[in-house]
């Protein structure tokens, strides 16, 4: 199976131009895309290096990249700011 890059231009890309202006003036979202990435580039890089699914550590980080990437989904529908720190 084909390594997939999951970044949100390639996953959203209708929302292209909306990713590009929260990065540039949303701090929260920003450093959450930040985060998302890196932990793609990481995932991509343990799956090249045939990591058993099994592994409980891989399995949290794609988690984890599956709840931040809900979260900035909801930021891209919505109006509004990130809000990711109460």
């Amino acid at each position: 199976m084909p390594i997939r890059n999951h970044a949100l231009t390639k996953e959203f890309p209708e929302y292209l131009e909306k990713i590009k202006n929260l990065r540039l003036n949303d701090l929260p979202f920003r450093e959450a895309c930040d985060e998302y990435n890196e932990l793609d580039k990481q995932i991509r890089q343990l799956e090249l290096k045939d990591i058993p699914t099994e592994d409980q550590h891989f399995s949290r980080m794609r988690f984890h990249r599956a709840h931040l990437k809900d979260k900035l989904y909801q930021i891209l529908r919505s109006d509004k700011s990130a809000n990711f720190y109460p």
